[in-house]
């Protein structure tokens, strides 16, 4: 499988491809640019949101909004009205932390970790629950960069990894709450540091390897499987559509005479499935 480039959208770090089955297109963002753009698979039609600060990640919600992780806040963001609602308190983190990777889990809460943004990362990261009422509750702490959220087709478990410290831990996972925390893989150099990630129909862990151009491929058991080179040095996460499966990527300075696709968006050719993405459940609010 090669992928090809769909959009050359030099997004600083482009991350959170989520697939927006309703309207059959194609979601992501570039965290410092504070963009939310939309792809059409069908029709190649392109669209950009700007919003006021970073997004860090965003989940889709049951009312049609996007839940969406600012820096150190959480708020409802409405594509249509292009309106942004508060949600949450600010977290009670370092300045130099901000909210990073989030997903909506099978509980329909959005999981949302964060990170330190200093070059020398300090392990201040958080992982949080984002319930629909509004409260962000710890769940676990001690990350540089926290990443890799995804569930297993049957939900019973999660996977989260550390980007600088390289591991990816599995979790039990029942009713929202996580337990029997145990490591699942770790990637050497040669693998890339893990970055955004994505459970395929069969529940294996696909696991974007940010510093190596490649995606890494584990089994049930943690065993890396497979890995599949990419025509970008930086991919920061893949995503399953029904178009296949779409990767986000990063510019890394100094690279780009190099690896000019850096930041683009690719499709690697695939019929592959992923495991469904729950919606925030967000309709009472």
């Amino acid at each position: 499988m090669t992928a090809e480039l769909i959009w050359d959208a030099h997004t600083g770090v482009g991350e959170c491809p989520t697939w927006d089955a309703h309207n059959h297109r194609l979601l992501f963002c570039d965290i410092p640019a504070g963009r939310i753009h939309a792809y059409t698979p069908a029709s190649g039609a392109r669209r950009t949101w700007q919003l006021p600060e970073v997004v860090g990640s965003f989940g889709l919600c049951q009312s049609g909004r996007l839940i969406v992780a600012l820096r150190h806040r959480v708020v409802f963001y409405d594509l249509d009205s292009e309106t942004l609602t508060e949600f949450t308190d600010p977290v009670d983190e370092p300045a130099t932390n901000r909210l990073n990777d989030g997903k909506v889990g099978p509980d329909g809460s959005f999981w949302v970790g964060s990170m330190d943004e200093n070059p020398d990362r300090k392990p201040t990261g958080i992982l949080y629950r984002v319930t629909p009422d509004g409260r962000m509750t710890r769940k676990s702490d001690g990350y540089m960069v926290s990443n890799g959220l995804a569930w297993s087709p049957d939900g019973t478990t999660m996977y989260h990894s550390c980007s600088r410290q390289g591991f990816i831990d599995a979790w039990d996972f029942r009713d929202g709450e996580i337990g029997n925390r145990r490591l699942f893989a770790t990637q050497t150099p040669e693998d890339g540091m893990p970055d955004g990630a994505a459970v395929d129909e069969g529940g294996r862990y696909w696991s974007a390897g940010v510093s190596a151009g490649c995606l890494n491929i584990f089994g049930h058991d943690g065993q890396l499987e497979d890995k599949i080179e990419l025509p970008v040095a930086t991919p920061t996460m893949p995503c399953f559509t029904p178009h296949g499966v779409f990767i986000t990527s990063l510019i890394r300075a100094g690279l780009e005479l190099k690896h000019p696709s850096m930041g683009g968006l690719f499709r690697l050719p695939s019929a592959l499935r992923g495991t469904q993405i729950a919606a925030f459940e967000d309709a009472a609010i």
